[in-house]
């Protein structure tokens, strides 16, 4: 969403606001109010409740949940709890199971599990029953937490439940948190205990399961998986396509990742971001810088958005080409369009940049006897000749 959006939307507001006719409506502010939250800016939400409260426009729990959510979205976990208490006062403004699911994964997101079980213990006492959808959400964050006892009493309720049963998005969920982790036998398991318990795969389940077998390098696994998604007319999908370029990518198999990316051309199917990644990745990973350029300049033929991960892709591939002067000039440039760095990316500069100075320092130290002096003054004068060198570590620090 652009950055003015929210913007033109209140002043239009506003506008409406003045008109003769105009009259406060609930489903009008919960719409501002979730492109607040989904723009970042949840000091305007709140002045924006504030003014309906004024209008006379009386709170409903709906309209309190909504704004809930906008904290929660913008990781105000105190405000977004401050509002969930104040709601449990108003008779008319009582938390459903939307509320608490909104902040259930609030806490799951900060890794606040401890919360969770007192939201589960309350929603427990107040007769409110957990759907479907928050436990997918908690699952997801035990999941990833490496909480598998938890994780698995979760489901293990959801399987023995009348009203809360597992959906495919529980398959997708634990099938995700099993191949991440590389367990297969498990994962397999729990795909069979699903498929017995009458869930059936889809599109997603079968990318996942391409995506864990590629990991682990059981080729014949992920063409089977392939073969029996064609076998039953499923598509083979962008994220199909990425899940196999990215196997091949991860051990330098430039031969078969470009056979696959062109298998996905010749099928009109669209390349995104991530296909990218994976091919600059590949191409790094098997020392063919040439052709990390030509992956760029055909995802700038193809209008392909250039996002974080993007040039973290090709920051990395210039570390690997020991290519310190056009990692600088990729990083500026990703300044220059407004992508904020993250910690890999200081993190892939500050290994590139060490290993540049210990190279340095090794060969200096041959010739030079007095060798801490000289390296010493090396590693100064290469921070004056790379500035994002002392940008990077002040990033990390």
């Amino acid at each position: 969403m652009c950055d003015n959006c929210y913007f033109i939307w209140c002043q239009v507001f506003d506008m409406l606001r003045e008109q003769h006719f105009y009259q406060p409506k609930e489903g009008t502010y919960i719409k501002l109010l979730v492109l607040l939250g989904r723009s970042g800016q949840p000091h305007h939400a709140s002045q924006l409740f504030q003014t309906m409260v004024e209008e006379g426009l009386e709170p409903t729990s709906e309209l309190y949940t909504a704004l809930l959510s906008v904290y929660c979205r913008n990781n105000r976990i105190d405000k977004a709890f401050s509002t969930f208490n104040r709601m449990k006062t108003l008779p008319n403004c009582q938390p459903d199971v939307f509320t608490y699911s909104t902040l259930v994964k609030a806490c799951i997101d900060s890794s606040q599990f401890e919360l969770v079980e007192s939201l589960y213990k309350e929603m427990d006492e107040r007769g409110i029953s957990p759907n479907t959808v928050t436990q997918n959400i908690v699952l997801s964050g035990y999941g990833r937490a490496g909480k598998f006892d938890l994780m698995e009493k979760v489901l293990s309720g959801m399987l023995e439940s009348t009203s809360c049963k597992p959906d495919v998005w529980t398959m997708n969920i634990i099938l995700s948190v099993f191949g991440n982790k590389g367990q297969i036998d498990m994962m397999e398991r729990w795909y069979e205990k699903f498929r017995n318990f009458g869930i059936e795969p889809e599109t997603r389940t079968f990318n996942i399961l391409i995506g864990a077998y590629g990991k682990k390098r059981m080729y014949d696994k992920m063409s089977s998986v392939m073969e029996y998604m064609r076998k039953l007319q499923f598509p083979w999908t962008t994220s199909t396509y990425n899940n196999v370029i990215e196997v091949f990518a991860d051990v330098g198999d430039a031969k078969h990742m470009e056979c696959t990316f062109d298998q996905m051309r010749a099928e009109a199917m669209k390349p995104d971001t991530k296909t990218f990644c994976c091919l600059i990745n590949g191409y790094a990973n098997a020392g063919l810088f040439h052709k990390v350029i030509s992956s760029v300049q055909l995802a700038g033929k193809f209008g392909i958005p250039e996002n974080t991960s993007f040039y973290n892709a090709v920051i990395s591939a210039c570390a690997k080409a020991e290519d310190l002067m056009e990692m600088e000039r990729v990083f500026n440039r990703m300044k220059d369009k407004q992508c904020l760095p993250n910690s890999t990316t200081y993190s892939i500069m500050v290994e590139a940049f060490r290993k540049e100075v210990c190279k340095q320092q090794l060969s200096l130290s041959v010739f030079f006897p007095n060798f801490y002096l000289v390296s010493s003054l090396t590693a100064q004068e290469f921070r004056i000749n790379h500035p994002a060198f002392n940008l990077s570590i002040c990033q990390l620090k």
